[in-house]
């Protein structure tokens, strides 16, 4: 039981730490400078909710290969979006 807790546990932290570098290296101002306070917090909610999306978008396919279209590729992405969402 220890074993299995273990390892999802390092699994959510390999997915955590894989959406921060890439979104902290986006973090800077216009000037180049580092974001800082509630702008890079704001900045770094969006950044890695986007990184999630378009991870739930290469998903977003039928059993055939083709992509989702409409209200199908809709509910998909929503629910997995929300599943990402409830791993972090």
């Amino acid at each position: 039981m220890r074993a299995l807790i273990a390892s999802v546990s390092l699994a959510l932290l390999s997915t955590l730490a894989h959406a921060g570098p890439a979104c902290e290296a986006k973090a800077v101002d216009k000037n180049g400078k580092a974001l800082a306070g509630a702008a890079k917090s704001s900045f770094m909610k969006k950044c890695e909710k986007e990184e999630g999306g378009a991870a739930c978008a290469t998903k977003a396919v039928d059993k055939n290969g083709k992509a989702l279209a409409g209200a199908a590729k809709s509910s998909f992405m929503k629910k997995c979006e929300k599943e990402a969402g409830a791993a972090k």
